[in-house]
């Protein structure tokens, strides 16, 4: 079974390469600089996604402030899944591959990929924070990951489990340490230059720690009986 799904992957990766070897200069360019440009973009986005959140209740801007450090915990579980499977890059182990980018040395292994498990993961620790990113950021990591095939660096299979474990990964590990950012955001917020409480919803009244709700009265009509004139006094 494993021998049947590492050959067809090996076919794949031939038949992907090929392709990309036979696109244009300025293209190939573009793959093998967009495999690490991407990760410029999620660094962008996890300082926005920060900002975003800079007045939400704690409970909601935790996940911001995790997502670093959530992608950094799936890489190292990829990192050290390569160290015990040392699988040997196709770009040395394919005969004749067309690899695009420079084959990395021998010790650097294959599987899983660390460039689609970063980028998924940077991609599912977003969405736990920032749902509306899902478009977005999710199919940018599976690209991001396919063009490690492209450049002729991983086979699909590196990319594909990469891409799965990160996406897993990194929601798993911000929500297991969510509580302890709670408690840290709700200590340091206060020394924070700038920094506010979390903006209550309109028409709460906060009364020290006890949020109290005031529901104003809605405009009685003009024709209502509770606003009658008096008789005029002649």
């Amino acid at each position: 079974m494993i021998t049947a799904v590492f050959e067809t992957s090996a076919d794949l990766y031939r038949a992907i390469t090929e392709f990309a070897a036979g696109t244009p200069l300025w293209f190939q360019g573009f793959a093998e600089w967009g495999t690490d440009g991407g990760l410029v973009v999620f660094a962008v986005l996890f300082l926005l996604a920060a900002w975003r959140l800079r007045r939400a209740p704690s409970r909601s801007l935790a996940p911001a402030l995790l997502a670093p450090f959530a992608t950094v915990g799936a890489y190292a579980i990829s990192e050290t899944a390569k160290s015990f499977i040392e699988e040997e890059r196709p770009c040395r182990a394919v005969a004749g591959a067309l690899a695009l980018a420079e084959c990395p040395p021998v010790g650097d292994w294959s599987f899983p990929s660390n460039h689609a498990t970063i980028a998924a993961a940077s991609a599912g620790a977003l969405v736990l924070a920032w749902r509306g990113l899902a478009p977005v950021v999710l199919p940018l990591a599976a690209i991001m990951a396919l063009s490690r095939v492209f450049v002729g660096v991983h086979y699909p299979h590196d990319v594909a489990v990469g891409y799965l474990l990160g996406v897993t990964a990194a929601p798993l590990l911000a929500l297991a340490f969510r509580p302890v950012a709670v408690a840290l955001v709700d200590r340091f917020r206060p020394l924070l230059p700038g920094s506010t409480s979390p903006t209550p919803d309109a028409d709460t009244v906060v009364v020290g720690a006890v949020d109290v709700t005031e529901r104003i009265p809605r405009p009685t009509p003009a024709g209502d009986d509770a606003t009658r004139r008096l008789p005029r006094v002649r």
